[in-house]
């Protein structure tokens, strides 16, 4: 479905979140499936329901909450995305990473994004975390590209570069911060389809071919939109189910949640680790 935003429908909705809030963040957080609790660390928040913001896309799936928590983490001032629609819901892929450009016209320098995502690695185990050093974009090459369409000079170039989507020193950070935890943290490559079905067998062993550590529906786009806009990314998949290569056992999405319980408290020590490192 074609759809091209404006900077117009991005500054209505960051008007929006700007008078609703005391603080004025400059870091965001994407929270995946089953990472929401990550937003109770929050301190001073002020709390925002999406469904109350103009032009936000609105999330339907279970562990999506829905939700914008604006306040101090480690001593940065955050907005966390409790919540985020897909592709898959019927969205348009613009509308999807609306709240990307919205960060960027709210003046952020980075955006934090995490995910819930199925191993392809076999030596993945559910509960791991997987720090993203690339990505495969199977939406883009099929010409589901948020970019598509005019482009705006103001927001981004026409061909962004993508030779590094994910920022070297904030990975950096996240290597540390796992060290000095004793926390055993992965480096992979995502890999980003549509959904909203899980992948056969097959279509792991042809991700595993090609290079992909992990799977999901999501991120990817997130990632295009903030590189375009010249934010700095970091990314984390929380691995909610082992690798499925043989087809030997099945994926539900309620596994996916239960394996919230376990990444949550890791997921929070690497991000509140990593700001915790930054110049206050």
């Amino acid at each position: 479905m074609d759809e091209f935003l404006t900077i117009a429908h991005y500054d209505e909705a960051a008007n929006y979140i700007r008078s609703k809030t005391r603080h004025s963040p400059n870091i965001g957080l994407v929270l995946g499936s089953g990472l929401g609790g990550l937003a109770e660390a929050i301190e001073d928040a002020d709390i925002i329901p999406t469904a109350e913001i103009p032009q936000w896309p609105r999330s339907t799936v279970q562990g999506h909450v829905g939700r914008l928590v604006i306040g101090k983490l480690e001593g940065q001032t955050v907005l966390v995305q409790q919540g985020r629609a897909h592709y898959y819901e019927g969205h348009s892929i613009q509308r999807v990473t609306l709240p990307i450009r919205v960060m960027q016209r709210l003046g952020f320098h980075t955006v934090i994004l995490t995910n819930a995502a199925g191993a392809i690695n076999p030596d993945y185990a559910p509960g791991d975390v997987m720090l993203i050093v690339d990505q495969i974009n199977f939406l883009g090459m099929a010409g589901i590209s948020p970019l598509r369409g005019p482009n705006d000079d103001t927001l981004g170039p026409r061909f962004p570069d993508m030779s590094a989507p994910f920022d070297r020193e904030w990975r950096q950070l996240a290597l540390e911060v796992a060290a000095q935890a004793n926390l055993k943290l992965h480096q992979g490559v995502y890999c980003g389809l549509a959904g909203p079905s899980f992948e056969s067998p097959a279509d792991l062993r042809f991700l595993r071919a090609a290079g992909a550590d992990a799977v999901g529906m999501s991120t990817v786009p997130e990632t295009i939109v903030a590189r375009h806009g010249g934010l700095r990314v970091l990314g984390f998949s929380g691995i909610s189910n082992k690798a499925n290569l043989d087809g030997s056992s099945i994926t539900t999405h309620e596994e996916v949640l239960e394996a919230g319980h376990i990444l949550v408290p890791k997921v929070t020590t690497l991000v509140r680790g990593v700001l915790k490192r930054l110049p206050q």
